[in-house]
Parts: structure tokens; C-alpha cells; sequence
């Protein structure tokens, strides 16, 4: 018995590299697509992510938040229930990457204007600058749409908690106030389920275009 299996032994392993050949070429020619991840904190850079969940390896989700809009109107996870949503981290009187951010927000919101299951949400990392009149002000000059994208401030320390905590998106600003927040250039993809499914360079218009790619990839994983 064993003298049979070491003759068909090399006879096995070219059968399983062949194996795997064929399956690989028949995957990439159905353009087989695979679902987006859900990112959890212990796959995400650690820099970005408070320490208290840094080695949590599932069940993240977006917590409940309380916030104010450009409007002044209070905005709650209720208004983003069973919505895919871009959000990101911003300030009004940044003069570096924020203005390219905002310019492909505005892009995104246009090439989805006709898609109600899609919204933003953008939160200042300076709330104690960016009052609602400062966002409001902000808003108009960027031709925000108020029925699909909120700009947000409220406490300090809840922003930061939602950036660090849930969100993933921001570093920490060493030897000041505690609650400070150096925000990165990363736009976050929710699902209807208050998860992250995928992280894109704001800055970059291909990534943009991934983004949207990938928006409807989920939505119609969600179908």
C-alpha cells in the first residue's frame, strides 16, 4: 500500500498545481468579485486607533453619536439608518488637504445626487472654531447639499472619541490639550450596518473613483 502512494505521489502534486491553475483562470475569467472587508480596529494602523481597542479583531461599529449640523439641527445614527455613508475628518480654515477634500466630497455628492441610499457626514476636528454659523458659511461656498451631506460639530471630546474609537481616522496631537486631533486624509466608507468597509486617500481622484466603484459593489451586496 504504501509503495502505491509514493509511485502516484509526484503524479499527485502535479495534479494539484494543475488544479489550482485551472481554478485561478477560471476565477479571473468570471471576474469573480470578492465582498468588501469589514475593517476592525487590529486591521487598521495602530496610530489611528485609541489603545483601548486596538487588538479588537470584530464586531466594530460606528457608535451613537449627538451632533450639530450647518443648520443647527441636531444629527443622530437616525439619520443615517439604513444608508451607506462617506464620512471624514476636516476643519473650515484648514488651507492644506481639507479644500482638496471638500472639492471631492462635492464630487462625490454630484455623481450621486440621484441615489437617496447615499449620504455624507463630515466632522470639524476645531469645534471650538467651526461654530454652526462658521459651517453654515462653509457649506454655501462649497455648494454642500443639506438633505445628503451634514457637516458636524458638538463636544470636542465625542468627536474625538468617534474619530479614534470608531471611525479610526485620526492621530493623536502629543504634549496638548488631550482631545486634540490631527485628522488624516481618509474618507471612510459605512455600510447600512454601521460598519467600515473600505478607507480611500481624499486627496487622490482615483481613489475617489474606487470609492464610488466600491459604493455600488456594496450596494448591491446588500441586495
Amino acid at each position: 500500500m504504501l509503495s502505491f502512494f509514493k509511485d502516484y505521489k509526484y503524479f499527485a502534486i502535479v495534479f494539484l498545481i494543475i488544479s489550482l491553475i485551472i481554478v485561478t483562470i477560471i476565477y479571473n475569467i468570471l471576474d469573480v468579485e470578492k465582498p468588501l472587508p469589514i475593517y476592525q480596529p487590529a486591521m487598521v494602523n495602530f496610530e489611528l486607533v485609541d489603545s483601548t481597542i486596538q487588538h479588537q479583531k470584530k464586531y466594530h461599529k460606528i457608535a451613537d453619536f449627538s451632533l450639530t449640523n450647518q443648520n443647527g439641527k441636531t444629527i443622530t445614527q437616525a439619520d443615517y439608518k439604513d444608508k451607506i455613508y462617506v464620512a471624514d475628518f476636516f476643519f473650515t480654515t484648514c488651507q492644506t488637504i481639507c479644500p482638496i477634500m471638500t472639492d471631492h466630497m462635492v464630487y462625490i455628492q454630484k455623481e450621486l445626487k440621484n441615489d437617496p441610499e447615499v449620504m455624507l457626514l463630515s466632522h470639524t476636528v476645531t469645534p471650538e472654531i467651526d461654530s454652526v454659523p462658521q459651517l453654515k458659511n462653509y457649506a454655501l461656498k462649497k455648494g454642500v447639499d443639506d438633505t445628503r451631506w451634514n457637516l458636524v460639530t458638538g463636544d470636542k471630546k465625542q468627536i474625538y472619541d468617534l474619530a479614534r474609537k470608531s471611525y479610526l481616522a485620526v492621530k493623536d496631537v502629543e504634549g496638548f490639550d488631550p482631545y486634540d486631533m490631527i485628522h488624516t486624509e481618509n474618507f471612510m466608507l459605512i455600510d447600512k450596518k454601521r460598519q467600515i468597509r473600505g478607507f480611500y486617500d481624499g486627496t487622490n481622484p482615483e481613489e475617489i473613483k474606487r470609492l464610488i466603484a466600491d459604493i455600488q459593489k456594496l450596494k448591491k451586496d446588500s441586495e
